[in-house]
């Protein structure tokens, strides 16, 4: 019986594909999911496995040709897989390496998410001979925003560590090589020998593509790393190694400020830790907004006396029948979000020389984390009612106290909340959230004594910031949010009534 092979979906608005490898040559027999050729398109690279055991026919699509979604690649003969087997044992030398190739799985680095195109590898909780199980974890990646734990496809023994801690890897990169029999055991110390790679990877063939883009852009094969199998050069590797030249210059445009020269007695007491790629993410973004944006921060404070006796005679109720805490965070979101309708500007973006008014409030919620801030987005929060608030909150607090946000939790906020009075803060200006125009900063509740109706009384009092983009917000607009956000918590009614 005869399969075809041919090509699979290769994602929305791709419909052409270039063959850059074939793995397999007429007549060699393959396994269930082993892989076949490697298709590369304008954004990723493809790699096609065999859908049935047995031996490769024809190929009709050679390497360096352009094929279309469903076109024929090749041909299985699945009657012939058991005969190929039973001639191959002629040959006793090459069986077993052959065996022990198909028993080997690569470790690569999973989905990063939306622009993420690299992370570092921060630390590997396995070492080269040691045996896994299925999906116990071999190692944590750390990216601009988020960690990835990366699981093991596969049980057997981790037979060779590509990318050690420390090392920068390609969203296509091999972190490990699995030897999922347990003869290969024996041969886990071979990978400690790190110049057999590096030996084998020089008979590499680049990707077709590859080569005529390194020829358009006259970029030697030395600068361009390649990421795909066996260190392969792919086109898009050419396009970084472009981008990356090109971009050269402008750091060095504006260099670090020197450190100042430290005393030896000091220097022999001080501790140097490298930044984690988060931490550094974190601080180019806020000075990024403050390089960028007009940033100005407005003030006023708001009598939580209301509030407070409202949660207090409710929380009980709340808890019991929706099973969260009644916070403060959702009285603050409402009130945000019955504010933004009154100035949508403050809820708007930059695009260009185009503001762009979002008809929706996706919020930030700012959470402090032991790696570093975080900022997950509920979606929708304007449509959402006290409880939903609440239990969004908790749930995406716990997800990044435990480092588990995906990127598409931390995209597309229009407006962002920053508590920093639950470590005591009375009075701070919050940095924006690029590319939100919009952030207001909540801080410790204190009692103060306050002129209400000709007497001094004891109330408990919050300042609030508001710090705002002056390009789109003027002072009038960021005021107004404000007192809006003060009315509303002074007298929570004015939720109820939408005032």
């Amino acid at each position: 019986m005869t399969t075809e092979v041919r090509v699979p979906t290769l994602g929305e608005s791709v419909t052409e594909a270039t063959v850059a490898t074939w793995f397999k040559k007429p007549g060699e027999a393959v396994a269930v999911d082993e892989m076949l050729c490697e298709l590369e398109t304008d954004k990723v690279t493809v790699e096609v496995p065999s859908p049935v055991a047995g031996t490769l026919g024809d190929i009709v699509a050679a390497e360096g040709e352009t094929v279309g979604v469903d076109a024929l690649l090749a041909t299985i003969s699945e009657g012939a897989a058991a005969d190929a087997p039973a001639a191959e044992p002629k040959d006793e030398a090459p069986a077993p390496a052959e065996s022990a190739e198909a028993s080997s799985v690569d470790v690569m680095v999973p989905t990063l998410g939306e622009s993420v195109t690299e992370a570092t590898v921060s630390t590997w909780f396995k070492a080269v001979g040691d045996a896994v199980a299925q999906d116990e974890m071999l190692c944590e990646l750390e990216t601009d925003k988020v960690s990835v734990e990366v699981p093991a496809p596969a049980a057997g023994v981790l037979a060779e560590i590509s990318a050690p801690e420390g090392t920068t890897v390609d969203a296509s990169a091999k972190l490990a090589v699995i030897s999922a029999s347990g003869a290969v055991a024996a041969s886990a110390p071979a990978p400690a020998a790190a110049p057999a790679p590096a030996a084998s990877s020089k008979d590499v063939e680049d990707a077709p593509s590859a080569k005529k883009a390194m020829a358009e852009a006259g970029v030697s094969r030395d600068q361009v790393t390649g990421t795909g199998r066996d260190g392969r050069v792919m086109k898009d590797d050419v396009a970084r190694a472009v981008a990356a030249a090109a971009s050269t210059p402008a750091p060095a445009a504006a260099p670090a400020m020197p450190r100042a020269p430290v005393a030896a007695d000091d220097a022999a007491r001080e501790e140097r830790v490298k930044m984690t790629r988060l931490r550094q993410t974190i601080a180019k973004r806020l000075k990024d907004s403050q390089n960028t944006a007009a940033m100005l921060t407005t003030y006023n404070e708001v009598d939580m006396t209301e509030v407070m006796a409202l949660r207090n005679e409710y929380k009980d109720l709340f808890l019991k029948k929706h099973g969260v805490k009644l916070g403060f965070m959702s009285f603050f979101t409402k009130a945000c979000c019955h504010a933004l309708k009154e100035v949508p500007e403050v809820n708007a973006e930059i695009d260009g020389t185009d503001v762009v008014y979002k008809n929706f409030v996706h919020m930030g919620i700012a959470a402090g984390t032991p790696q570093g801030l975080v900022v997950p987005v509920i979606r929708d929060a304007d449509a959402m009612g006290f409880a939903a608030i609440e239990k969004a909150i908790a749930e995406k607090g716990a997800r990044a106290r435990d480092g588990k946000l995906s990127m598409a939790e931390m995209q597309g906020g229009t407006f962002t909340i920053s508590n920093g009075g639950v470590y005591g803060s009375l009075m701070s200006s919050p940095i924006l959230n690029p590319p939100q125009s919009g952030i207001l900063g909540m801080h410790k509740i204190q009692d103060r004594p306050m002129a209400i109706g000709g007497q001094v009384v004891i109330r408990p009092m919050m300042y609030l910031a508001l710090s705002y983009d002056h390009r789109i917000v003027d002072g009038k607009g960021a005021v107004t949010f404000l007192v809006r956000v003060k009315e509303a918590l002074e007298d929570p009614r004015r939720l109820l009534m939408d005032l």
